[in-house]
């Protein structure tokens, strides 16, 4: 016995394709969604972490800028210190220049040299008097230049003959003369020192170039 199918059997096909193909659209739709999702969690993780990070760098410049201003405002203290100190020191030396300079022209004016009168200028130091000879004069003048040490770069102002009357001798020949000295202080020549040393050890670079 032959059985004959009249059902539509094609247009129930189609309809099932029709359905599966759906349904995987459907499903691929989901796992689409679901992929984006877990995306945008991740993303939103990742967010949070880098706000976060960014946030204690933050915090910690916030300290180190202060850390910063704590350290400038102790360097401004420690040199105004030291401006301090040094002021202080340049007025107890000041102090004694009077009796070192003294002592100085003691010690280095020649035999037959008398000073007539001493004055002061700032660092500058006017000298009248009257010597033997013009010798005694130019001695007195190297003594300052080379052997002193509070005194410095002496300048000869003038010399001239005069005639002194004397008790013993009477008319004696002598020489009126008047120079110029600086004073030295030791702090003058310490920085006089520091700049020769900075320049020799700001050219030493170069010459390793060369």
């Amino acid at each position: 016995m032959i059985l004959i199918n009249l059902l539509p059997h094609r247009e129930e096909r189609r309809r099932r394709r029709k359905t599966a193909f759906f349904v995987g659209l459907g499903a691929a739709a989901v796992f689409g969604l679901a992929v984006v999702g877990v995306w945008y969690l991740v993303v939103q993780q990742l967010t949070v972490g880098q706000q976060e990070r960014n946030a204690f760098l933050k915090a910690e410049i916030a300290k180190l800028e202060v850390q910063i201003k704590d350290i400038a405002t102790l360097k401004a203290e420690i040199e105004g210190l030291k401006a301090r100190q040094k002021a202080v020191e340049n007025l107890q030396t000041d102090r004694n220049v009077p009796v070192y300079v003294l002592n100085e022209l003691v010690r280095h004016t020649p035999e037959g040299v008398y000073f007539t009168s001493i004055k002061q200028d700032g660092q500058v130091l006017t000298l009248s008097g009257i010597a033997q000879t013009n010798e005694r004069v130019s001695e007195l003048l190297r003594n300052t230049a080379y052997n002193a040490e509070w005194l410095t770069h002496p300048e000869l102002v003038e010399i001239k003959a005069t005639n002194l009357q004397t008790a013993s001798r009477g008319q004696t020949r002598m020489f009126d003369f008047s120079m110029r000295v600086s004073i030295k202080r030791p702090q003058d020549a310490a920085a006089a020192d520091e700049v020769p040393a900075a320049g020799k050890s700001a050219s030493q670079p170069a010459s390793k170039k060369s």
